[in-house]
């Protein structure tokens, strides 16, 4: 009885040897675990963050660090930041980027959000052929229709040497920010629309009150969009303002300022960084909105 009762009883569970913890192994392998399953985003990361920490590095150091083959500065020159804003021009250069990447994006979402709610939820005949033509509109290569545009803009309405051809026609609409749009107001249920005209509410009050609020994600991915372009587009100042420099934007400043530093590249990578300091803060704040706004975009179609 006693030797039954001895083999049915369950065993004592085994306890660690005297003085070892198992936490620090299990931190160990957690560690590991997460080390092996980050290693291609860390990559990646460094992949894209070292660029930007070797033209820091380089807009701190003396000129003829900066030409060496050194990657530490030997001491931190941050004057180097105060002699290109005190550059002839380069501020013109900033206004003109701010203006026109602002009016930009203010014209092109006020201006897209009216068709895309319109080709998103009014039943009209000929609807799916708009939506082909807004569509068609964007296989077409600006470069296609240049020269017949700058004929129009210079020779007819005399705007040549200024930005403001590039502004006025983002006034009219942009194919792909219609296009998005459109695809993110498709995901508002249809019920919240017909509640608001239940309520009194018209097509216009509708927007303001309902489809406004409601898109904010994608009227936010819409703008960031739309304001990395305007800030970074150097083919069209390139066109209509290369023949005053009073007109130049950063984009196409900076490539003057470079050829008249060409040997100062301490210089140039500071001018580089004060171009980009601008869309990296506006993307760092805006990130969240941005993602949401794609990622949303495509659920229905």
């Amino acid at each position: 009885m006693t030797a039954t009762t001895a083999l049915s009883a369950p065993s004592a569970p085994a306890r660690p040897a005297a003085g070892r913890s198992p936490a620090p192994a299990a931190r160990r392998r957690a560690a590991l675990h997460w080390i092996a399953v980050h290693t291609v985003a860390i990559a990646a990361a460094l992949f894209f963050i070292l660029p930007f920490v070797f033209v820091f590095l380089t807009s701190v150091m003396s000129d003829d660090q900066a030409l060496s083959g050194d990657l530490w500065p030997t001491e931190w020159n941050w004057s180097n930041y105060a002699e290109v804003f005190n550059t002839p021009g380069f501020l013109d250069w900033w206004r003109n980027s701010l203006m026109y990447a602002g009016l930009g994006t203010l014209f092109t979402v006020c201006s897209s959000i009216p068709v895309a709610y319109a080709l998103a939820k009014f039943r009209f005949r000929g609807r799916r052929t708009a939506m082909m033509l807004v569509i068609s509109t964007m296989m077409l290569p600006p470069q296609v229709i240049v020269i017949p545009m700058y004929l129009v803009w210079a020779q007819q309405l005399h705007l040549s040497g200024s930005l403001w051809p590039l502004i006025i026609p983002m006034a009219f609409g942009d194919a792909y920010s219609i296009f998005l749009l459109r695809q993110f107001l498709l995901t508002i249920p249809r019920e919240y629309l017909e509640s608001a005209k239940v309520d009194g509410s018209g097509e216009f009050g509708t927007l303001l009150r309902i489809v406004i609020p409601m898109a904010k994600p994608g009227i936010a991915a819409v703008a960031l969009f739309q304001f990395f372009y305007c800030w970074n587009d150097y083919f069209g100042p390139q066109i209509y303002a290369s023949q005053n420099p009073g007109a130049w934007t950063l984009s196409y400043g900076l490539e003057s300022f470079k050829s008249a530093h060409s040997v100062n590249w301490n210089l140039t990578m500071a001018a580089t960084l004060l171009v980009m300091a601008p869309v990296i803060i506006v993307f760092f704040f805006a990130q969240k909105a941005f993602v949401e706004g794609v990622t949303l975009t495509g659920v229905k179609g």
